[in-house]
C-alpha cells in the first residue's frame, strides 16, 4: 500500500487535511538532538524505564522527587554514587522504589558515558544516526542500555526528539493493513527489518520524517 492512501484514511479519520496537519508536531530535525546535554538523555531514558508498566501519572507526579533524587541526572555524579549511596536512594520515598529500576539509572548512565567516549558525543551520536536504520539503533539501546528494549526505547527517542517511528498497535495495525505479514507485537529481526523497510519506502514516496509518518499510520486507524 502506498503512503497516499495512508495519508487520506487519516484526513478521514480527523475530519480533514487540516484538522490532521494540526495533530502533527513541527517535523522533527536532528540539530535539537545534538544540542542536548547528557543529562537530559539520562532522564528521559529513567522516565521511560519507570513508566513501562506502571502508572505514567503517578512517574509524572513524582518527577521533581526524581530529579533530586538523582543529582539532576548528572552522569558524572550519577557514576561518583557509592554503594552507600544507592543503599539510601533504595529507600528514598521521593521515587518510586523499585530496586532493579533504580539500577538501571546507573547502567545507562555508564552506557551514556562509554558512547560518549568512543564517539566523542552521546548526543551527536545520537542525532547523527540514519533514520533509514533505526531498528539497528532500538537495537543498540537494547543490548547496550538497560531495559531500554520494545518502546521503552522507541519512547526515549520520540521523547529526545529524535526523527523515529513508534510502533504503537495501531501503527502495528495500520503496517500490517498495508499488506505487511507481521505479528502484532514484532521483536524478530524479519518483522523489524520489514517494518524499516516500509518506513524507508514511504519516506522515499512521502518525503516526510518519520514521525509524522508514524503519526499519520496510527490517526489512520484510530478516529
Amino acid at each position: 500500500m502506498k503512503f497516499e492512501e495512508v495519508y487520506y484514511r487519516a484526513v478521514e479519520h480527523k475530519g480533514g487535511v487540516n484538522e490532521l496537519s494540526l495533530l502533527l508536531a513541527d517535523t522533527i530535525i536532528p540539530e535539537p538532538v545534538a544540542d542536548l546535554d547528557e543529562s537530559r538523555f539520562l532522564a528521559e531514558m529513567t522516565r521511560c524505564v519507570f513508566q513501562a508498566g506502571f502508572v505514567w501519572r503517578v512517574i509524572n507526579q513524582k518527577w521533581p522527587g526524581f530529579e533530586e533524587v538523582f543529582h539532576g541526572f548528572d552522569v558524572n555524579e550519577i557514576l561518583a554514587l557509592l554503594p552507600e549511596d544507592w543503599d539510601e536512594i533504595r529507600q528514598d520515598a521521593r521515587i518510586v522504589r523499585n530496586g532493579l529500576k533504580i539500577s538501571s539509572v546507573r547502567a545507562n548512565a555508564q552506557f551514556i558515558e562509554d558512547i560518549a567516549l568512543e564517539t566523542g558525543s552521546f548526543a551527536q551520536f545520537i542525532a547523527d544516526w540514519p533514520t533509514t536504520d533505526l531498528i539497528g539503533l532500538l537495537d543498540l539501546l537494547k543490548k547496550r542500555g538497560s531495559r531500554l528494549g520494545g518502546n521503552s526505547g522507541q519512547r526515549f527517542l520520540r521523547n529526545v526528539g529524535k526523527d523515529s517511528f513508534y510502533l504503537s498497535k495501531d501503527v502495528i495495525r495500520c503496517l500490517q493493513n498495508s499488506g505487511l505479514n507481521i505479528k502484532d507485537n514484532p521483536t524478530s529481526k524479519r518483522d523489524l527489518t520489514a517494518i524499516q523497510d516500509t518506513f524507508n519506502g514511504w519516506h522515499e514516496e512521502s518525503k516526510l520524517s518519520y514521525t509524522h509518518m508514524s503519526k499519520i499510520a496510527a490517526y489512520s486507524i484510530s478516529s
